[in-house]
């Protein structure tokens, strides 16, 4: 299988990130990708929501959804888009941070809603609470691509190995982990995390990112950290694209998950036990 990441610098117009998303899913085609994978929030990079409110749409309306849905149809490929930020029907006024897989006939094939939450303090000048603006999905979602199983997940999902345990068990062979890196934590912990996860479960991990200093017209300013990587089941780098936008493309022989299972069935051999206390 031919896979292409595009490593997207989003900022906060919709319509300006989804020009940008085209061209480059067009040059991902045209070098012969079957399987095309964007990052998460794909349509808006925003701090503000304000102007989320303003220019997210509902999932039945939304610009981005429908022409990415018809450039999948037009080329005939899969399309993982790694989340769109959409407004949903919720008491608390919050968004979803939705990934979507969709089918080489332009119909959308599996949806996922982020589970987990980026709420943290990484530095004094540098704090997140995703939960006060985005609600949480409550379902693991394995997908499938004719004969390819698909483990779809959201970024900050990745610290969370027990959602990929479950995902190769149930028959993962390829993981989607969709990302808008912090910086910091990105140098410390983005490509170790992505290759426990590759190894953990003998799968090929797909993480396409985005990258640098986005354009937002309101709240704070925010950076992401890119190094978009393909991690094969033994934990080999395929791929890092660095820190630049674009579009890198990969062959996976999909005969090496079946391989690294064989060499380490660590799969299979979950035992239970008690405690801790």
């Amino acid at each position: 299988m031919r896979v292409g990441l595009l490593q997207l610098n989003s900022g906060d117009d919709p319509i300006q990130n989804l020009e940008t998303t085209l061209t480059l899913l067009r040059d991902a085609v045209a070098d012969g990708a079957e399987f095309v994978l964007t990052p998460e929030v794909t349509n808006c990079v925003s701090t503000s929501r304000t102007h989320q409110r303003e220019v997210l749409r509902e999932e039945a309306d939304d610009p981005s959804l429908k022409a990415l849905a018809d450039a999948a149809r037009d080329h005939g490929i899969w399309l993982l888009i790694g989340s769109l930020a959409l407004k949903i029907d919720d008491p608390h006024g919050r968004f979803a941070n939705r990934s979507f897989l969709i089918s080489p006939e332009g119909r959308i094939a599996a949806r996922y809603d982020k589970i987990h939450m980026f709420d943290v303090a990484v530095s004094e000048a540098e704090t997140y609470r995703e939960s006060s603006g985005y609600r949480p999905g409550d379902q693991a979602v394995l997908a499938r691509m004719g004969d390819v199983s698909l483990g779809m997940t959201v970024c900050y999902d990745l610290r969370f190995p027990q959602l990929y345990r479950d995902l190769a068990q149930a028959g993962a062979q390829i993981i989607s982990i969709p990302s808008a890196f912090s910086p910091i934590t990105g140098a410390a912990h983005w490509e170790v995390l992505l290759r426990a996860r590759a190894i953990e479960t003998g799968c090929f991990v797909l993480a396409p990112a985005q990258t640098g200093e986005h354009a937002i017209s309101r709240g704070k300013p925010r950076r992401t950290y890119g190094h978009s990587l393909v991690v094969a089941p033994w934990g080999e780098v395929l791929a890092d694209v660095g820190e630049d936008t674009g579009v890198t493309v990969v062959d996976l022989d999909l005969d090496q998950v079946t391989k690294a299972r064989q060499r380490v069935p660590s799969l299979s051999h979950d035992r239970p036990y008690t405690g801790p206390k």
